[in-house]
């Protein structure tokens, strides 16, 4: 008898697989408390890493006695700090991506990066930008899959707040440091860099996912045109598009070009996919081929 769906979003197969991986972070972005990231300083975990001379006010507890038993020096035992890594799953959820299946790619690579984070019992929120103020609380383990899948799936699409603002709204609210995964097309007028600053500022490592259309990577454009933006619902005519695509695909590749630099220039990560890959190919291809999970 086949496993009931655990979501709509992922199948069975996928969440078996995602079992297997985590999210590859810098260990910097992490918060004080217990987790499964390994800190660069000594701490209190299980794990042993060294020893070093005993100094006073060292817990007693940590001196190794055999050694001082025999050389009758005292040693403290040292280990690896365990620190706890919060995942920010953030999901524009604006009219620009109501359209060719981008929000719901969206939705799904946000179920499959929040298991991730989950299963690690790393700490995990969610919010949606653009549209109507949805946040999940932050959880943690993996008990809270369903509430996140719930959460996902539950999503209110369709809104005009531009995505830096979303993303300014979401950080009032928001503790801890670790990982910000930002699943958009990032088609905005406003001052991205500034999102990306205050998302750094936050001690968030930026994962910056581009989503975009089959059409807006590739249109088929000709004659006279009126293009509406659906959420300013200004207006552009033109005419003879065809001749405009090569001008189009420049700006475009620009922009994408600006996402990858104020995302590396921060410590993070950017990719830009289309909305008809299947997440597997996302997720369990580009994803860990670029080194974004392990």
């Amino acid at each position: 008898m086949n496993a009931p769906q655990l979501t709509s979003l992922l199948t069975n197969r996928d969440l078996d697989r995602l079992a297997r991986l985590r999210l590859n972070a810098a260990r910097r972005f992490t918060n004080r408390a217990r987790g499964e990231h390994l800190a660069a300083q000594g701490g209190t975990s299980t794990e042993f890493c060294d020893f070093r001379d005993y100094s006073p006010g060292d817990d007693v507890r940590f001196v190794d006695w055999n050694i001082f038993a025999r050389i009758e020096r005292a040693y403290v035992k040292q280990f690896h700090q365990e620190e706890e890594m919060h995942v920010a799953v953030l999901v524009d959820a604006s009219n620009s991506m109501l359209f060719e299946g981008k929000f719901d790619l969206a939705r799904q690579l946000a179920a499959a990066l929040g298991v991730l984070g989950l299963r690690a019992q790393e700490k995990v929120s969610a919010g949606a930008l653009g549209g109507v103020a949805q946040r999940l609380r932050p959880c943690t383990g993996r008990m809270a899959l369903p509430k996140l899948f719930t959460f996902l799936e539950n999503l209110a699409p369709g809104g005009k707040t531009p995505i830096e603002q979303g993303i300014e709204l979401f950080l009032r609210q928001h503790r801890g440091r670790g990982v910000a995964v930002v699943l958009s097309d990032f088609l905005s007028g406003g001052d991205l860099r500034r999102a990306f600053n205050q998302l750094h500022s936050a001690g968030l490592e930026v994962f910056a996912v581009q989503i975009l259309a089959p059409s807006e990577l590739a249109p088929e454009l000709a004659g006279d045109l009126r293009f509406v933006d659906c959420e300013t619902l200004g207006h552009l005519d033109i005419s003879s598009a065809g001749d405009l695509l090569g001008l189009y695909h420049e700006y475009r590749l620009a922009h994408e070009a600006q996402l990858t630099g104020l995302a590396q220039q921060r410590a993070g990560k950017f990719l830009s996919v289309s909305a008809a890959e299947p997440i597997e190919q996302v997720v369990f291809g580009t994803m860990r081929k670029k080194g974004w999970i392990v």
